[in-house]
């Protein structure tokens, strides 16, 4: 994976949520390529620019997180993108509605910004 940097599509509709993932994302030494407020912009963004990585909160209009789960898997051209849910339902259902649309990681907020960075630096090494 030398030379290689790992990049990120960010989407939640809480502006200040995106951009404490962000600051997150960067200390990880990942790169962010887009910042979304709402599920089909995130759709897109993950079409168009093919990251490593989705940080998607589950809560969003136009289509929440685990509608974007179920697009993106269902498109072979992005199919194969890792996708983290952020979620305030943390419960054990939640959880599993979550992991069956297609969602990899599961985090629940309010998270810790120091946790998701350990998080993502512990991701990436796993690629």
């Amino acid at each position: 994976m030398t030379g290689h940097q790992y990049t990120v599509v960010i989407a939640d509709d809480d502006a200040d949520i995106r951009d404490l993932v962000s600051i997150a994302v960067r200390k990880a030494g990942l790169k962010v390529l887009a910042a979304v407020a709402d599920g089909a912009a995130a759709v897109e963004a993950i079409r168009s620019h093919q990251p490593d990585l989705a940080i998607l909160d589950i809560s969003m209009p136009e289509m929440n997180g685990m509608d974007v789960c179920r697009a993106v898997r269902a498109d072979p051209g992005i199919g194969d993108v890792r996708i983290l849910l952020l979620s305030a339902s943390v419960d054990e259902a939640a959880v599993n509605l979550g992991i069956e649309s297609g969602a990899d990681y599961f985090m629940a907020k309010p998270f810790s910004p120091r946790e998701m960075v350990e998080w993502l630096a512990v991701g990436k090494e796993a690629r």
